[in-house]
């Protein structure tokens, strides 16, 4: 599966590389999930709706969340980092 990180999602990646090797490891994990299985699975997968409607999202902790979706082939990440706004 093809990752397309957005612009903000890929700068919380980063920032995620340098400040917090744990939360790193566990996106990963998650992501490497998803591409398995893109919505059952860890981190209690959840639909979204209003303006993340068809997107899902999984816990990375208490306060993070990854939000993604997937179409055919390709994973897209919208954000990595803090809740839904």
């Amino acid at each position: 599966m093809k990752y397309i990180f957005v612009d903000e999602s890929w700068e919380d990646y980063l920032y995620w590389q340098k400040t917090n090797k744990k939360l790193l490891k566990r996106i990963n994990d998650l992501l490497k999930d998803i591409s398995r299985n893109p919505y059952p699975g860890i981190g209690k997968p959840e639909p979204l709706k209003y303006k993340y409607k068809g997107f899902w999202s999984r816990r990375i902790n208490s306060e993070h969340r990854l939000i993604y979706q997937v179409k055919d082939e390709e994973m897209l990440i919208a954000k990595c980092r803090f809740h839904y706004d």
